[in-house]
């Protein structure tokens, strides 16, 4: 059976973050962000050159699959959703439903999933990677989810320790 994990960035640090893929097997990391960067210095770590360059000193492979990314519009939308709830994005819990509903319309339904399939190593496993730390916040939820229910794939999601 094919194993997926998914991953955020807050909450770890880079070296923390290499230790939690490791612990879990994790051979490939696929990238599903919009802008590969994030901002703050606790977090550099994650910018994409960084992040690639110590994935590979790690011995994990990379990929990034922008296409399922959420667009800026969308990205606006949740944040909207939000400022109205008084949360700040690094402390998100959940998902707008309308965000949902539009990313799933919008970006998943559309999106070719084989490719992702197809590429997932035949031992140990591969990691949806975003930025949010809950999965239940972040996007990559709803691709893990789809992704369990199309092709029977285990999931994951590892949280800082």
């Amino acid at each position: 059976m094919l194993k997926l994990a998914t991953i955020g960035v807050y909450g770890f640090d880079g070296d923390s973050y290499l230790q939690r893929l490791r612990q879990a097997d994790v051979r490939l990391v696929i990238d599903v962000r919009q802008r590969r960067g994030v901002r703050g210095p606790d977090y550099a770590w994650a910018n994409s050159l960084r992040l690639q360059a110590a994935l590979a000193e790690a011995g994990i492979a990379y990929e990034h699959h922008r296409e399922l990314a959420p667009t800026t519009e969308l990205r606006h939308l949740q944040y909207a959703e939000d400022d109205r709830q008084g949360v700040g994005k690094r402390s998100r819990r959940e998902l707008a439903a309308e965000y949902t509903r539009r990313y799933t319309a919008e970006i998943l339904d559309p999106a070719d999933l084989e490719p992702i399939v197809a590429a997932l190593p035949s031992s140990g496993t591969a990691a949806l990677f975003c930025v949010e730390r809950d999965p239940e916040a972040c996007h990559r939820s709803l691709v893990a989810q789809r992704l369990a229910e199309k092709y029977d794939i285990t999931i994951e999601h590892l949280r800082p320790l």
